[in-house]
């Protein structure tokens, strides 16, 4: 029996045209500085979401995590790469919005990210790879051992930088001003 490799090939196309998206909407491909760091350690730094992984790359692997038990339950027929494929497109398409103007502007006025410039396209290529560990984790740990990562990787964030894959989805939709004064403690505003 031969593998199908159009759903991965697919999935490399579907990434390369989101960067290309996000290059010719005006997004820089490297951060401002030109540098390329392994790991950004200043969330409400200049730099933020520029370099190849920072305090957000955690909300990434969750992602993969979570659309892996959402199309397990909904497509479990669906052979794994179309699933994945899928999940792929949803994660490129969240880098395109989150990248566009609307929502760099909502993450200024509604967060405590006034400076925030959106990610670099480097940083929303290895957005969507971390994207992609965590859909590989999920299918291969125990369902108990993917909600451990998950509460764990939310746990962390909040406790280090007050901020994490749920606090940001709440104050992009629902800003909460206890949780701004809160989170602008710790960016030392």
């Amino acid at each position: 029996m031969t593998r199908d490799a159009r759903p991965w090939i697919l999935s490399l196309l579907v990434v390369a045209a989101s960067a290309a998206w996000l290059l010719i909407d005006g997004r820089q491909l490297l951060a401002t500085s030109g540098r390329v760091l392994l790991w950004y350690n200043d969330p409400w730094g200049p730099e933020g979401s520029q370099h190849l992984f920072d305090w957000y790359s955690p909300s990434h692997i969750i992602h993969g995590l979570l659309f892996f038990a959402a199309l397990w339950l909904v497509a479990r027929r669906l052979p794994l790469g179309w699933r994945f494929l899928i999940a792929v497109v949803v994660e490129c398409a969240w880098e395109v919005v989150e990248n566009s103007d609307a929502v760099i502007e909502r993450y200024r006025t509604a967060t405590v990210s006034k400076d925030y410039l959106g990610d670099a396209v480097l940083n929303s290529v290895m957005d969507v790879a971390c994207m992609a560990l965590g859909f590989w984790l999920a299918r291969k740990l125990p369902v108990w051992a993917s909600v451990a990562l998950i509460l764990a990787f939310e746990a962390v964030t909040v406790w280090l930088i007050r901020d994490g894959l749920a606090l940001n989805v709440l104050m992009l939709l629902w800003p909460v001003e206890g949780v701004r004064d809160w989170q602008a403690g710790a960016a030392g505003l």
